[in-house]
């Protein structure tokens, strides 16, 4: 079935290539020839290098994130390698870089899965919080969420094998003992969960912390007890446990490297997305997936190609960088227009045939692997006047009793720089206002969040969000987990209101 499934994905994109992007395709004449050995300059339109950086972002931006979370010696919350679970047992700090706009009001436990070998099964524990959801995404960046406790799991463990349409020997079927099983739109993935910790609650937190120590994931014939047994015994036919005895180096060795966003644009460009093509399942009725298709076919890249980088095409990294950074700033820039929260503040994060293609580039550069409104909601705090915010100056944010966020699980708010999405340090390593990061209500139930270089008299410690005074400019994002989303129709979110 994956071989069948392989041949047909490359006969598509040959048609494609015939069939459509006539522009394209007169820019890329003189791209690569086999028969010359070698590769052909290819000069592209500023129109059709937007339109390669604008189909390609998210699978550019989630290669770099599905690996350095696997992969990146110098993430603190890497895996160590595929097929491996790593259990962060504290809030994320500032020293995490792996996304632009982490959150620091979960605890994060995450499995990075390959099935390029045979089908993986994960071991979940039962939880007891008032939140925890898990997330499936690979590198299209489309967002699944399997489980959930707005859906009403968690409450019993439970098991869920993954596996995708290029898994050798296996289809779908029922395996004895597997709860769920689930195709992943590609074959490396990350499954994350998220977990409220209740961090005011130390015996409730260390429960939490417990359950998260348990989760496993194991390849299916381990699963079924042949490692026991008979090591040689695999059902459907694909060879014992490749990913889980690698070491990291042989690990890196398998893909090409991994980097920023806009490395990747200017120095291997098509080398990965290549890689990605071959890894990655694309739906015939998915105008999205067809159109990226479309849009490489051109410059010879296609799914089930090997790379050659003697006979690829040669395309302007330096100006496809530009582009790319161009892309990325009308990004940030949307965060502040209140029309376009307004009209999309519901649209991130969802599966593959419920995206648009504006809100998946968006996503991608704004903060990857977030979940779906059904889970969690997103809105920006801006400043009264609309300007950003800046490390020069001290905001407040003001809630009063019946202007909270509508959580039916938790709220908070976190600062960020407003260039990389990341937190910024400080010696009290306090990111967030919230029950999980620490917050204190005033006595009628409101609150009042401070951000300032010094903690300004009157304010709980745990409501003042710290800055160092520079000229740097701030983003601060509310989150609001499982939220009622008919009260948030008509819910109006805060403003930061300038003090000095």
């Amino acid at each position: 079935m994956s071989n069948y499934r392989n041949v047909f994905a490359v006969l598509l994109c040959s048609m494609l290539a015939i069939a459509g992007c006539d522009q394209q395709q007169d820019s890329a004449r003189s791209a690569a020839d086999p028969s010359m050995g070698q590769a052909s300059a290819v000069k592209l339109s500023d129109k059709e290098l937007e339109d390669l950086v604008r189909r390609s972002y998210q699978y550019v931006a989630m290669f770099n994130v599905n690996n350095k979370a696997a992969l990146d010696a110098d993430n603190p919350a890497n895996t160590g390698g595929y097929n491996r679970v790593k259990v962060p047992t504290e809030l994320f700090d500032h020293r995490i870089q792996l996304i632009a706009r982490p959150n620091n009001d979960t605890l994060y436990p995450m499995a990075t899965v390959d099935v390029t070998e045979e089908p993986m099964v994960l071991k979940i524990p039962a939880f007891d919080s008032t939140y925890v959801s898990l997330m499936v995404t690979a590198y299209d960046h489309y967002v699944n969420i399997p489980l959930s406790t707005t859906a009403g799991d968690f409450g019993e463990p439970s098991t869920m094998l993954f596996y995708s349409a290029r898994t050798p020997g296996y289809d779908g079927a029922p395996v004895e003992g597997v709860d769920r099983i689930f195709e992943l739109t590609g074959d490396f993935a990350t499954a994350v969960f998220r977990v409220m910790p209740h961090a005011a609650e130390p015996e409730r937190l260390e429960r939490n912390r417990e359950a998260m120590r348990s989760i496993e994931l194991v390849p299916l014939f381990e699963f079924l007890g042949a490692a026991d047994t008979d090591p040689d015994f695999l059902p459907w036919g694909s060879p014992p446990v490749v990913g889980r005895n690698l070491i990291l180096k042989d690990d890196l060795a398998r893909f090409p490297p991994f980097g920023s966003d806009f490395e990747i644009y200017e120095d291997r460009f098509l080398e990965v997305m290549q890689f990605v093509f071959n890894h990655t399942t694309f739906d015939e009725a998915d105008p999205i997936d067809q159109g990226v298709l479309a849009a490489f076919a051109p410059l010879g890249v296609v799914p089930g190609k090997a790379w050659d980088p003697d006979t690829a095409a040669d395309i302007d990294g330096a100006a496809l960088r530009a582009m790319a950074e161009k892309v990325a700033r009308e990004a940030v820039g949307k965060m502040a227009d209140p029309a376009f929260n307004e009209a999309n503040r519901l649209k991130l994060f969802k599966p593959k045939g419920e995206m648009e293609l504006e809100i998946l580039t968006f996503q991608s550069v704004i903060g990857p692997i977030g979940v779906p409104a059904t889970e969690a909601v997103y809105p920006p705090i801006l400043t009264e006047a609309g300007a950003p915010m800046n490390a020069m100056f001290d905001y407040e944010i003001v809630m009063a009793p019946d202007e909270m966020p509508p959580a039916k699980a938790f709220w908070s708010v976190t600062l960020y720089d407003s260039a990389n999405g990341f937190f910024l340090p400080n010696d009290r390593f306090k990111y967030s206002v919230g029950e999980n990061a620490g917050y204190r209500l005033d006595a009628e139930g409101g609150i009042r969040i401070v951000i300032a270089a010094e903690q300004p008299k009157g304010v709980p410690e745990e409501n003042w969000l710290p800055v160092n005074r520079e000229d740097l400019e701030l983003d601060v994002i509310m989150r609001i987990y499982a939220p009622d989303l008919e009260r948030f129709a008509t819910w109006t979110p805060p403003v930061a209101r300038k003090l000095n």
